[in-house]
């Protein structure tokens, strides 16, 4: 289980893990949130009412920014320090730590939830899954989310195969469940519907802080984005100002055992 992702070249795949924060602030501004009746069945999953929460890999605090809106004490544990920093300047309410998944920087059983947002495929699981469990409290559970376009919008899946570069890959959000660890029971799923008002410039400036962009060459990254906005200004539903960006939130939760 050494590569949370399967197929994919590990240098490929630590520099797509990397690549972030050299967007931090675009990131924040363009990425989309996370629907609160997603992050409340994630949480749900756990025995009893979770007050103390981790946003693991927690970015610039798109996870964060729900669950405080559910009421939960938050801490956030990120290893760039400029998606932390981004986090720390609009959620001071949040606790911020630097570190990662395979080592992370809190007590044995002092959350009663992980939370995941986009970001179980850059794991390393092996190490990773052994670290949640001991953070979690009995009956804690692990929630991952992941926000996908919803191609069922023909205009999206359209969209998404000019854009492909490269160093686009398949990732585990792909598949229909996570690999199972010992310390956790098996992982349920459910998807959620989703959207997010766009333009046709924002969702190019959504499109260049999507990893197989950062990772690409300048020259192709450039040819790529504006394919997506030569598209996106002829295409009738996206060529008129605002419009819904559709989106399909899927959630995997497993109890700790």
């Amino acid at each position: 289980m050494n590569s949370s992702t399967p197929g994919i070249e590990p240098e490929l795949h630590a520099r797509r893990a990397a690549s972030f924060g050299a967007k931090a602030a675009d990131y924040a501004a363009h990425r989309p949130d996370y629907p609160e009746k997603a992050l409340a069945w994630g949480l749900a999953g756990a025995a009893g009412t979770p007050e103390r929460v981790l946003d693991l890999a927690a970015g610039t605090g798109k996870v964060s920014e729900g669950l405080l809106a559910l009421g939960v004490e938050v801490t956030a544990v990120e290893p760039d320090e400029k998606m932390l920093a981004e986090l720390t300047r609009t959620l001071p309410a949040v606790t911020p730590l630097i570190g990662t998944a395979e080592e992370i920087p809190l007590p044995d059983g002092s959350v009663d939830a992980v939370v995941v947002g986009q970001a179980v495929h850059w794991f390393d699981l092996d190490r990773a899954y052994p670290e949640m469990a001991r953070v979690l409290r009995p009956g804690g559970v692990v929630a991952a989310l992941w926000n996908h376009d919803d191609e069922s919008a023909g205009w999206l899946a359209e969209l998404n195969a000019l854009i492909k570069t490269s160093m686009s890959r398949r990732w585990l959000s792909d598949y229909e469940s996570l690999p199972q660890h010992e310390a956790l029971e098996p992982f349920e799923k459910k998807t959620f519907g989703h959207k997010q008002p766009r333009t046709a410039e924002t969702l190019v400036a959504t499109l260049a802080t999507h990893s197989h962009m950062l990772v690409a060459t300048a020259e192709e990254r450039e040819a790529k984005l504006r394919t997506a906005r030569e598209f996106l200004d002829r295409n009738p539903e996206t060529a008129a100002g605002e419009f819904d960006l559709p989106i399909t939130t899927t959630v995997f939760r497993a109890r700790k055992r």
